[in-house]
């Protein structure tokens, strides 16, 4: 893999310009995420809220708030917009399955980009199915970056909840198994440099997610 160009978060690319060489990943991301229900019993699709770490937030709301207070919504909006656009070409991070089939996302929605008291940024959006699945076979899904640019892990506490889910449904995580030697020994920047086009190393440290209903 060439330099990323176009890398999947706004300002990603020049954030990597200005920081000092070092192994992946660059950008790490606290994942939390809700698993919402129709009324019919099926999957809708996954609230996401994605909390970025200090030193991308501080480069994030550069220049923005006034008199030394966070960034305002409606300051951090465009910024919002564009993220979430320049994702759809990395499949918004979230791949998800069910019955070993792929299950497709729609583009975003409720998209916004927020900043506490303390300036971290939190982006959520809500990601809906192209078409709504039941659960009665394991519905599962993973956010990750192929190419371990960011990392993405799931937040300690409330990692990942349900919203209108029919009784008896669980949500349970399997996390991904310890890395082998061989592989801790690749993750310099020369081998994530020149990863072929396709490679998918990210998968192998994300976090499955796999809801199942009676």
């Amino acid at each position: 893999m060439k330099l990323r160009l176009a890398p999947p978060l706004v300002i990603l690319a020049t954030l990597f310009f200005t920081l000092p060489a070092r192994a992946h990943p660059h950008v790490w991301v606290a994942v939390r995420s809700e698993v919402v229900f129709g009324k019919d019993g099926k999957v809708l699709g996954v609230r996401h809220a994605w909390e970025f770490d200090e030193m991308y937030s501080a480069f994030a709301v550069q220049g923005l708030g006034k008199d030394g207070k966070p960034p305002t919504k409606e300051e951090l909006a465009p910024l919002a917009k564009t993220n979430v656009e320049s994702l759809a070409e990395f499949d918004y991070f979230t791949y998800a399955k069910q019955n070993n089939a792929k299950a497709a996302f729609k583009a975003p929605e409720d998209v916004t980009l927020e900043a506490n008291d303390k300036k971290i940024v939190t982006l959520r959006f809500f990601l809906p199915l192209e078409t709504p699945v039941a659960a009665k076979k394991p519905f599962s899904f993973q956010v990750y970056d192929p190419t371990y640019f960011v990392s993405f892990g799931m937040e300690k506490k409330d990692p990942v909840t349900m919203a209108q889910a029919p009784a008896g449904c669980s949500v349970s995580l399997m996390e991904p198994a310890p890395l082998v030697a061989t592989d801790n020994q690749k993750l310099s920047e020369a081998f994530f440099q020149n990863m072929s086009p396709g490679a998918d190393f990210g998968v192998k440290l994300a976090t499955r997610v796999i809801v199942a209903c009676p």
